[in-house]
């Protein structure tokens, strides 16, 4: 990105005079003073913390110029500021006159599992035709997609979008934001349920991600998922699903799971496609990344290698060697009674010389369901597949009590939220060398902490 401030001050109706620093460029936008690059735009939005006491901090680290909401004094008068009404609608302002003027295909994601996976699975398909824009890590939010937008070099020809949500009209926002030209739901689980009730809820404020789809695009979802079916057919777009079963578009036979990939054939052609990462589950999210890059005429043999060779988003069910020479499968990112199943019928089925251990924490945001939720899971646990199981958090104590019948006392190991250095010191203690360990917990368990401590050298 390059803009002058007068081409910004323009796009975000300015409210104050900047003809001075009318020539003044800008080449990235940030929101944390702490990670600024020289050369930056500083917006600082108005949350728990105002970014607005951290100005000082901002051009330290060389910003070029900084949005200013108007209702905020102590503007700097020595300093190129633009005033805006409210500093995060003149981000989101910034970012649609951006994005109209690259004016790239947009593709944009999201679900309650798979989203960022199916992402990262599309951009690489797309990569190997154009030049594609995706989002980083989880800037998946009215924050990180204007964000991500106005990271966009300005030859970008694909903007892969992901799109998270938490609360009703987000995703409605996010649509608008961007109208894009294909959207994608890839499931709906019982993530964010604490704040919708009912999986109905939640595939209604799913469905927001069409409201913004332009008139000739195209609505790609899980055709499994009968909460999609009876809203899809409500919808006027052309539309392709997905799935395991063979009424739909585009659907996968001859799934073979292995150790660190899964293979598996495709509907539309002959050959046999495979991803890094274990799991039939993700099979659905790469007939999702398929879908686009048929839709955009990407030769199998393109596809096959994009798949193979594609990168996720660090901590999404990858296997990393820890420094026992054990293999840690990591999932620490995320986690929901449907994605928690998945990853342990993918663990209980993979290949070790010595046991398999499960650490998992509280999954988040599942409000009054959380303990019917959390006991759930003792149905995917099996003493004589999974030998050791350690559970940390609150509302992980449920699952403990239920498992308490099924484990013997020394197999199964319950700590509070926060006792993660004590849950570390006993599971170091346990395991040896070819060990199979998982863990898959909610972010706000931390469970990063253990994975970083398991491999540091």
């Amino acid at each position: 990105m390059k803009m002058s401030l007068a081409e910004i001050a323009r796009a975000v109706s300015a409210q104050n005079d900047i003809s001075d620093y009318d020539d003044i460029n800008v080449t990235n936008v940030s929101f944390d003073s702490r990670k600024l690059e020289p050369g930056s735009l500083f917006v600082p939005l108005v949350s728990q913390n105002d970014g607005h006491d951290y100005i000082a901090d901002a051009i330290k680290h060389g910003a070029k110029a900084a949005l200013w909401q108007s209702d905020h004094d102590n503007a700097p008068s020595d300093f190129p500021i633009i005033k805006v009404d409210n500093t995060l609608s003149a981000l989101q302002f910034l970012s649609q006159y951006y994005l109209a003027k690259i004016n790239p295909r947009v593709v944009a994601v999201t679900g309650s599992n798979g989203k960022t996976t199916t992402k990262d699975m599309i951009a690489s398909i797309l990569s190997t035709q154009f030049n594609v824009t995706k989002t980083h890590d989880n800037f998946n939010n009215e924050i990180g997609v204007p964000i991500t937008i106005l990271s966009m070099e300005p030859n970008t020809e694909m903007l892969v979008i992901e799109m998270g949500m938490d609360r009703p009209g987000q995703l409605d926002l996010l649509s608008h934001l961007v109208e894009p030209d294909i959207a994608i739901i890839t499931m709906i689980g019982e993530a964010h349920i604490e704040f919708f009730g009912t999986r109905d809820k939640i595939a209604d404020a799913k469905m927001e991600i069409t409201h913004g789809l332009k008139e000739d695009g195209v609505f790609i979802y899980n055709g499994d998922e009968p909460l999609l079916r009876q809203r899809a057919k409500n919808l006027s777009f052309r539309m392709l699903t997905f799935g395991k079963n063979e009424d739909n578009d585009l659907y996968s036979t001859n799934i073979d799971s292995e150790e660190e990939q899964t293979s598996f054939n495709a509907s539309n052609w002959d050959a046999k496609f495979t991803i890094p990462m274990i799991g039939s589950y993700n099979v659905n999210n790469a007939l999702a990344a398929l879908s686009v890059g048929n839709l955009y005429r990407i030769h199998e043999n393109y596809m096959i290698q994009a798949l193979k060779d594609f990168s996720a988003t660090n901590n999404r069910t990858e296997w990393i060697e820890g420094n026992k020479h054990e293999m840690i499968l990591s999932d620490v990112y995320n986690s929901n009674p449907t994605a928690a199943k998945l990853v342990l019928k993918a663990f209980a089925n993979s290949d070790t010389k010595g046991i398999r251990i499960a650490v998992l924490g509280d999954m988040l945001e599942l409000g009054d369901k959380s303990k019917e939720m959390h006991e759930s899971l003792a149905d995917s646990l099996d003493p004589s597949i999974i030998k050791s199981v350690y559970l940390i958090g609150d509302e992980m104590k449920y699952l403990a009590d239920k498992l308490s019948n099924k484990y013997e006392p020394q197999s199964l190991h319950y700590f509070k939220t926060g006792d993660l250095d004590q849950l570390f010191d006993q599971l170091n203690s346990e395991i040896y060398e070819d060990d199979d360990v998982l863990l898959k917990a909610s972010h706000g368990i931390h469970l990063e902490k253990i994975l970083n401590k398991l491999t540091e050298v």
